[in-house]
């Protein structure tokens, strides 16, 4: 049987997605647990790596084991040995065919800053700004540039996995309310670290340390500038994936 699963997590406490040696990861703890209900070793395969800081609303998985009980005991089994911080939203059966990586037609993030100094209770899910001033308007306008179907090596981190660089990237909203910007990025899919350095770059425009001319260069010359910083892991989180 091929299961299909959701999960939310608060990224701070984890070594991001990817099961690692050491342990620590979302992964890791789902894993763990899997082969503690089927006293066996069962291997999760995620929609794709979240970095170490980084959250998840809905972050897809599924595995294979074989289940003769109802499908809400599997779900009440998984969730009752994971860690503070982890929860199981759903479990049901896929198709023999789904995988949540391959399957998916695309993911949407979003990013929070907070413009000052971020209280205890929101700085472990924004970027606590400063009092740096941003040109939000500026923001917006290099925003557009972005949108469409492109190569954002230059706005990815160094990988060495391969992989297509062309995404399409679908949506790119930015809202501002008070001290609080939300970026909303919606697109085919994302190379390593692409969201952060998607909202590091509009920052480096709200800056003015770059402008939207910049950011057209960039992902004509598909080479980032050092004035692109990768925004914290802390202000992202993974909303949903698409299938």
């Amino acid at each position: 049987m091929r299961w299909r699963c959701t999960c939310a997590y608060d990224g701070t406490d984890f070594l991001g997605w990817q099961s690692q040696k050491g342990g620590g990861t979302v992964q890791d703890f789902l894993e763990k647990r899997l082969a503690q209900i089927f006293q066996k070793p069962v291997r999760v395969h995620g929609s794709g790596r979240t970095d170490s800081g980084v959250h998840a609303r809905a972050q897809v998985f599924h595995f294979e084991a074989e289940w003769a009980h109802p499908v809400a005991h599997l779900q009440r089994a998984l969730r009752s040995g994971l860690p503070r911080g982890l929860v199981v939203n759903s479990v049901r059966r896929a198709a023999p065919d789904f995988h949540a990586r391959y399957s998916a037609e695309g993911k949407r993030y979003r990013y929070r800053l907070y413009r000052g100094y971020a209280g205890p209770f929101e700085s472990r899910w924004c970027w606590s700004f400063g009092d740096r001033p941003l040109e939000v308007e500026k923001m917006r306008a290099a925003a557009k540039k972005l949108l469409g179907k492109h190569d954002f090596s230059g706005f990815s981190g160094q990988y060495e996995e391969k992989e297509n660089p062309v995404k399409d990237l679908r949506r790119l909203d930015m809202r501002a309310r008070g001290r609080r910007i939300e970026f909303v990025i919606e697109a085919s899919g994302f190379l390593y670290k692409m969201a952060r350095g998607l909202v590091g770059a509009l920052v480096a425009v709200g800056l003015g340390k770059l402008t939207t001319e910049d950011i057209e260069r960039v992902l004509k010359t598909k080479k980032r500038t050092q004035e692109i910083a990768t925004a914290p892991a802390e202000g992202l989180c993974l909303e949903k994936v698409f299938y």
